[in-house]
């Protein structure tokens, strides 16, 4: 029993970590322009440095990469955790739903594209990756937090500050989500340690950026430097 688990930790974690570590930002930047987007603006492979360093397009076609690649991910945990645990032993139930896998997936599937395998280690800052990562687990949750996140950007202009902010509440809403879904203890316990540190990922991540809001010299969107 404690082998099926680890075997599922193990597949899920290692295959959501390759697939964060396909970076689109730097694959569209490479394919389109023959360039490569970590070497402009903040150096990072993200959506939003793509916006700045080349248009629309290539950060839409980022967008759909990078969720993409966390819903595939999450979906996978999603199936790993359910075959492998689901009726593992004679008189032993799985205390762990399947989606716990589907958490398990997206936080190393943020590793994967903050520190990816395929381009030296130097990715992006993983918020669509958490966002894709909300959508295949959490559809509501996923926009509420959608919705918050326009609102702040409407209003200040600043997209770090709102993928700050999106990234603390996701672990307070995904809290009451399987609590009002009836989902067991250990369920709880486990999809929320890993939104917590999801979160934390993000934050972190933001470091430089919370420098700059504290000082009053971060870049607001449409900004011209």
């Amino acid at each position: 029993m404690f082998l099926h688990i680890v075997e599922a930790c193990l597949l899920t974690a290692g295959s959501a970590y390759l697939l964060g570590s396909l970076l689109f930002g730097v694959l569209v930047s490479k394919i389109m322009y023959k360039d490569d987007v970590r070497q402009h603006g903040s150096g990072n492979a993200g959506m939003t440095n793509v916006l700045r360093t080349y248009g629309k397009l290539p950060a839409a076609l980022t967008t759909i990469g990078d969720v993409g690649k966390s819903v595939v991910a999450v979906n996978l945990g999603r199936f790993f955790f359910d075959a492998l645990l689901s009726g593992t032993g004679a008189g032993w139930q799985n205390p762990l739903d399947p989606v716990c896998g589907a958490y398990l997936a997206a936080i190393f599937c943020m590793i994967g594209h903050s520190r990816p395998l395929f381009f030296g280690f130097k990715g992006g800052k993983g918020v669509l990756v958490g966002a894709g990562a909300a959508l295949a687990t959490e559809p509501l949750v996923c926009l509420v937090l959608l919705v918050i996140f326009l609102i702040e950007v409407a209003v200040t202009r600043i997209v770090s500050l709102g993928s700050i902010i999106i990234a603390a509440l996701y672990p307070v809403g995904t809290l009451l989500h399987l609590i009002a879904k009836g989902a067991n203890l250990p369920t709880i316990l486990f999809s929320t340690i890993c939104c917590v540190i999801m979160a934390a990922m993000v934050i972190w991540l933001h470091r430089s950026n919370i420098e700059r809001l504290k000082n009053g010299t971060e870049y607001r969107f449409g900004q011209k430097k």
